[in-house]
């Protein structure tokens, strides 16, 4: 009998999803789901392999836009969902496609760019009830994924590092949550000094945390752990609900054919009690955590710088 490797395994215990925007990797891989970002769609965008789709979102643009500025963010959001499209071709579950990170305090905005880029998914025959949304976990991104869900059109809320937006957004009746491990030890590296192992690991033990909390008081919401810097840290999670993984670390588990015991299960207990917070408590507790609320900022401006990237790479083709 041929031992399973640690991908094998893992997805025995976890549905596995690809963090890429590249169609090869997650054809190899066969993840579940799928899910993209501004950076991985830059990144993804300058491959010449993908120039139909980029050459497809500026013909778009040209037709939908008045203005050149215009017609550079209907390009943008045709290209999202250009990659979107292609992606639910490759995996039998789900694809996040993410709201621009400039609407990370406009809960209006964020509704109907949800809204749009829905309708654009529709419109290329695309089954919508397999698309989500992908919001940052501010008060007002939180809020919109509350309406958004009340609509059935289901969410995934991402940039999230501290326990209060965990909290927020199960009471918001989320659908997936997306809490970064790999960026908070990079915070806590450069503010200790410290080197951690995958079992002291602040990401890693902020992900235990939540998912003890979500299963010991019912929740639905699903716990996805993402932005992981080793496999130390996915294999430390192994039972999570989802875990999205890079190409990289996808390519590693599957060359390692250790064992991979289960670290997580839905009988655990938690430490916290349930607690429902308004907005004054979920911005307190937020600015308590100076990791979750510098590591939330940074990851809106660098998500927004890639997508003016994006924007000038495209404005230069019209």
């Amino acid at each position: 009998m041929i031992a399973m490797n640690k991908l094998q395994a893992l997805k025995q215990m976890t549905t596995v999803v690809a963090d890429t925007g590249e169609f090869d990797a997650i054809r190899r891989f066969a993840p579940q789901d799928a899910t993209t970002n501004p950076s991985l769609i830059l990144n993804a965008s300058r491959l010449p392999q993908y120039e139909d789709l980029v050459s497809d979102a500026i013909a778009y643009g040209q037709r939908i836009g008045s203005t050149l500025e215009s017609r550079v963010e209907a390009a943008i959001d045709k290209l999202s969902v250009n990659f979107g499209q292609r992606i639910v071709d490759v995996v039998p579950g789900y694809v996040s496609t993410e709201a621009d990170a400039q609407l990370s305090f406009d809960t209006r905005g964020t509704i109907e760019k949800a809204h749009r880029l829905l309708e654009l998914y529709d419109l290329a025959g695309v089954d919508t009830s397999r698309i989500l949304i992908k919001i940052a976990s501010t008060w007002e991104g939180i809020e919109a994924a509350r309406q958004l869900e009340q609509q059935g059109i289901k969410c995934n809320l991402t940039l999230l590092f501290g326990f209060c937006q965990a909290q927020a957004c199960a009471d918001a009746g989320v659908y997936l949550i997306s809490p970064f491990v790999g960026r908070i030890l990079d915070w806590y590296k450069a503010s200790t000094g410290q080197e951690y192992t995958a079992e002291t690991d602040p990401g890693v033990l902020s992900v235990k945390r939540i998912y003890r909390y979500y299963k010991a008081h019912g929740y639905q919401t699903i716990v996805m752990g993402a932005s992981f810097r080793n496999t130390g840290e996915i294999e430390a999670l192994a039972g999570c609900d989802r875990l999205t993984i890079s190409p990289a670390l996808l390519e590693k588990l599957e060359a390692d054919a250790g064992e991979l015991p289960q670290q997580l299960s839905a009988d655990m207990p938690s430490d916290d009690s349930r607690e429902v917070l308004q907005q004054p408590g979920f911005r307190w507790a937020l600015n308590e955590d100076a990791m979750a609320t510098e590591k939330l900022s940074e990851g809106i401006r660098k998500f927004h710088a890639d997508y003016l990237s994006l924007k000038q790479l495209l404005a230069e083709k019209f």
